[in-house]
């Protein structure tokens, strides 16, 4: 009889110690872990072992997760989990993989529904890593909600890839979130994971399953098969794209292009709630900058016309000490103060500046931070905010909707203005916000003729940060989000301004037509966990919006 692990403590093939469990369900047990070889959290993931379905001889199961693993690291850009190893016993495997951002969404659950917004939001990151998974032939077949972890920015994760052996293969996890043919034995092709889908943002809007788990494997995927699924009360706009997922006929199922134009309007809408005053122009872009407000540098661009018809030109990076020029890039976010004295560099006269005052407020309040905790300079990306259904709607006390001239809401903490903005002669602006006495701030920046990949932009501007800050050190891997229906990219790094060592997240997000945004917080390394800089990035990504 096959041993059960279930001792905290024990070491998985002498190198990963089981800490907790924190998921128990049909066919697999979920650990927390630790990889005593290199002292990093990992998940462990104990299933049963996969049946074999059809003829020939079965590829051994480690063999095979291994190397679905390979084909989607590079293919989902970090939407899927990295495989560590894969450690087979008989009658069940563990899989270890690096920790995700966030938690499963079996946890979500347990604290009842979500809003439709964040559902979709859920639902679209996830079917971004099914797109590109089924465009490599390789199809889920286990998809249920422990294998899909998310974070408050949106950050989606999944897992579990490769562990069933065929198409013919019968599942082996979550069999409510089975589809009907599934539940027949028929096999699981790409529209398997269609359904998966639909029933897991079905479940995030209603807090339960489609199906509900009857207690025994078999009884569920009976009920799969047979029962027809009601239709949910709580997905509001939501409810054509699950019900469309959740056809029996796995031929009538909506396709995945569908699905996603479905869930972008849905987030769009969101969006683009809060209407700006002014239009925002064509042609910008962000200029990077720490709290003393200093540009860096600016590159002569080729000329344009925005919409208004002003001339402008190619959009230009502004780094942290020097200017950093990439030809279609957008740089999300620098920081750092620049050298005393010279805001020129090889690739130019720095941007103009212009001080924007705004009217007096009441001292910082709410959003300050609190008294300094002991440093918590983590190596772990932090979880971050989701964002709400209404800009302006259920903020923090302290807080209130600013509406920039240039055409974008934030929620601002009392007390905070725009400090500086910087701008140049082909438009590109950048509006820092901060306050008296108050080391944080908040950059706002836009830019034009983006590149597809915010992902692949970032990797491309790290040497850059690198070379001009002062004790830069990225905190975790550059994370793939989508940002209400937007593809985007989170990254966190450490520096040093001003003698104090800072960290920074920077989201950069692009909104359609090569044009995209970025919001930058920076803060005192040592402030970074405290409750007060918690609440006010939350209330920064939930309010944010532009009516471009």
């Amino acid at each position: 009889m096959a041993k059960a692990h279930d001792s905290a403590g024990e070491l998985i093939a002498g190198r990963y110690r089981l800490l907790d469990v924190f998921l128990r369900e049909e066919g697999q047990v979920l650990w927390h872990g630790e990889d005593t070889a290199f002292g990093r959290p990992v998940v462990l993931t104990r299933s049963r072992a996969a049946g074999q379905g059809g003829e020939g001889t079965p590829e051994p199961a480690a063999d095979r997760i291994l190397r679905t693993a390979e084909i989607l690291g590079p293919a989902c850009h970090g939407g899927v989990a990295a495989v560590l190893d894969v450690v087979e016993e008989p009658g069940f495997l563990w899989t270890v993989t690096e920790r995700p951002p966030g938690a499963p969404l079996s946890e979500l659950l347990l604290h009842g529904p979500v809003d439709h917004v964040r559902a979709a939001g859920i639902g679209l990151g996830v079917l971004d890593v099914l797109t590109a998974a089924h465009g490599e032939g390789v199809v889920h077949r286990e998809l249920g909600p422990s294998q899909v972890w998310s974070d408050e920015h949106g950050t989606v994760t999944v897992t579990g890839f490769g562990l069933t052996a065929s198409a013919d293969a019968p599942r082996v996890t979550a069999p409510s979130y089975a589809s009907p043919e599934q539940a027949r034995g028929e096999g699981g092709a790409p529209a398997a994971d269609l359904w998966a889908l639909g029933a897991m943002m079905y479940a995030l809007v209603e807090g339960r399953p489609a199906v509900r788990d009857r207690g025994e494997a078999e009884a569920t995927l009976r009920a799969v098969d047979r029962l027809p699924v009601r239709a949910p009360r709580g997905a509001g706009p939501l409810a054509p794209a699950i019900l469309g997922l959740l056809r029996w006929d796995p031929v009538e199922r909506v396709p995945e292009a569908v699905v996603r134009e479905s869930l972008t309007r849905i987030l769009r809408q969101n969006f683009e709630e809060v209407t700006p005053p002014e239009p925002l122009p064509d042609l910008l872009d962000p200029a990077g900058d720490h709290r003393d407000g200093r540009a860096e540098g600016e590159g002569k661009g080729h000329p344009g016309r925005s919409r208004g018809g002003l001339p402008v030109g190619r959009p230009v990076l502004l780094g942290t000490a020097l200017a950093v020029t990439v030809a279609g890039a957008l740089v999300f976010a620098s920081m750092g103060g620049p050298p005393d004295g010279d805001d020129t560099s090889a690739s130019g006269p720095a941007a103009s500046r212009t001080a924007t005052r705004a009217p007096s407020a009441a001292p910082t309040g709410a959003g300050a931070p609190a008294g300094r905790e002991t440093p918590t300079a983590s190596a772990k990306p932090s979880p971050s905010p989701s964002p709400s259904a209404t800009a302006g709607a259920n903020l923090p006390s302290g807080f209130s909707l600013y509406r920039a001239p240039q055409g974008f809401a934030v929620a601002l903490p009392s007390g905070w203005k725009p400090v500086e903005t910087q701008s140049s002669d082909d438009l590109a602006y950048r509006v820092t916000f901060g306050a008296s006495g108050d080391p944080r701030t908040l950059a706002v920046t836009y830019s034009t003729q983006l590149g597809p990949d915010p992902v692949a932009v970032w990797s491309d501007l790290e040497p850059s940060l690198r070379a001009v800050s002062t004790g830069y050190e990225r905190v975790g891997a550059i994370r793939p989000v989508t940002y209400r229906g937007m593809k985007g990219a989170d990254m966190e790094w450490y520096s040093v301004s001003q003698g104090v060592r800072v960290r920074t997240l920077g989201r950069g997000f692009l909104i359609g037509g090569h044009r995209g945004f970025s919001l930058r917080w920076t803060t005192p390394a040592d402030d970074w966990d405290t409750a007060a800089n918690r609440q006010a990035l939350k209330a920064f990504l939930d309010s944010f919006r532009t009516g471009t």
